[in-house]
């Protein structure tokens, strides 16, 4: 049976997550854009941790859309979860090698039995459009 009960309290971008001794969760590297020297570019390794509460069970996935959201760069497997009533859980997608072609607002969108709960941006640039957008936004005010 499923239950419409389901809450999604945080998502987090991290470079890892680690389980530790008791079930707790260590992450590393927590992070809201990319900043890298050049473009394209292809990150080894990050991951994105849900945090729920609710109940049921459900089916969760997590991808990443282009910034016209018309192309899907990376999605990751559909994940079961299942919480008791007034539960919670931590859901933790890792991906691998994905390329950010080029710089521009991605959309990380997290999905819960096939229903968009959140989407929010995730900024790639390069060092040159920073640069750039750097020049575009200095002031002759000095604060």
């Amino acid at each position: 049976m499923q239950n419409t009960t389901l809450n999604l309290i945080y998502t987090l971008l991290c470079d890892d997550v680690r389980i530790e001794m008791g079930n707790k969760i260590s992450l590393m590297g927590i992070f809201q854009n990319i900043m890298v020297e050049k473009l394209p570019v292809s990150i080894v390794k990050f991951a994105v941790i849900n945090h729920w509460s609710g109940e049921g069970n459900h089916s969760t996935e997590v991808r990443i859309m282009s910034p016209d959201k018309m192309n899907l760069v990376v999605t990751s497997q559909p994940t079961p979860i299942e919480l008791v009533g007034g539960g919670f859980t931590d859901n933790v997608s890792f991906f691998m090698n994905v390329v950010f072609p080029t710089a521009g607002t991605y959309w990380v969108q997290t999905l819960a039995d096939s229903t968009m709960m959140d989407e929010f941006p995730l900024i790639v640039t390069d060092a040159a459009t920073a640069n750039s957008m750097q020049a575009d936004t200095v002031s002759d005010t000095i604060n």
